[in-house]
């Protein structure tokens, strides 16, 4: 399982209670981290785009697998995934690249523990980007009176289920989760036989689909969270207009909670920078550099 692409290597960190399987580019003695946080239900190959184009700008680059993800270490119970713990991951993760300049890019579940990461302050942040998936607080507060989100988050009920989530992700060795990228992305060619065949043996790894699931279980367990802090560090926002899961009006108010935001829209689906890497890559450099982020050609119609 693997796939990892021009100089990228893959090794193992002892963080905290988990031994993370790695995926790290770039210099390895550079004082600059590029921290890169995957969703569900993908691995950290998911930044095989942008990897390559961090590495380029200076950074030590390390896209992990989260705990109970790739080779990374399972652990047993629903309470493991809290979201307190994934924080405290994000944390022992930074403490043992010792760096000195950290930038968190995150997706999907990656994206909920970095506006946790950030919001709290854990460690310090030069830059954080967000793909496809809303503040927290902005979230729960859509979710009260948004009925078509509530729809179309229908998963995150099903997953409280006992054992037949699992069931469903590894049916026919994870052949849902393989057409959910191939079908579901809007670049076909984007997502090869290998890439999907990760994603596959990812879910299909004794213990791999309730790990992902639980992240789901512990959620809902634990109810509405206390409202975070305001953030402060710089915030690029990237969203697929084309996510068939969260709608794009997920992002209203998130100004109200980021006090240095900025916001772009890309005609892609939830899987926005597997999708289109070339737009999100300078979207993302430009962020870093500190220059204005250019917009994403609009899709036939406008966005």
């Amino acid at each position: 399982m693997s796939v990892p692409g021009e100089g990228v290597e893959v090794g193992f960190v002892s963080a905290g209670e988990v031994r993370f399987e790695v995926y790290r580019a770039g210099a390895p003695d550079s004082r600059r981290l590029a921290l890169l946080l995957h969703g569900f239900p993908e691995h950290a190959i998911s930044w095989r785009f942008q990897m390559p184009l961090l590495a380029g700008l200076g950074y030590k680059v390390w896209a992990p697998n989260l705990r109970g993800y790739g080779a990374s270490t399972i652990l047993p119970e629903v309470s493991d995934y809290h979201l307190d713990h994934l924080v405290d991951d994000v944390a022992a993760l930074i403490d043992a690249a010792d760096v000195d300049e950290v930038v968190l890019l995150a997706h999907d579940w990656g994206a909920m523990i970095a506006w946790a990461f950030a919001a709290r302050a854990k460690r310090p942040l030069s830059h954080l980007v967000i793909m496809n998936v809303p503040h927290p607080d902005v979230a729960f507060d859509q979710m009260k009176g948004n009925w078509r989100q509530r729809l179309r988050s229908w998963y995150v009920l099903f997953f409280q289920l006992p054992w037949i989530p699992e069931w469903l992700l590894r049916r026919k060795k994870g052949a849902m989760v393989a057409r959910g990228f191939r079908k579901g992305g809007q670049r076909p060619e984007n997502y090869p036989d290998e890439v999907l065949e990760v994603y596959r043996e990812n879910v299909m790894r004794p213990g791999g689909a309730s790990a992902m699931v639980h992240y789901y279980r512990a959620l809902l367990r634990a109810g509405r969270p206390e409202p975070l802090p305001p953030i402060e560090t710089p915030t690029l926002m990237v969203w697929g207009i084309n996510d068939i899961a969260l709608g794009r009006e997920l992002t209203v108010g998130t100004g109200e909670k980021v006090e240095d935001l900025t916001l772009r829209f890309v005609d892609a689906s939830h899987w926005v920078q597997q999708d289109e890497p070339e737009v999100v890559n300078g979207m993302i450099e430009a962020f870093l550099a500190g220059g204005p982020v250019p917009d994403a050609p609009p899709p036939p119609g406008g966005f």
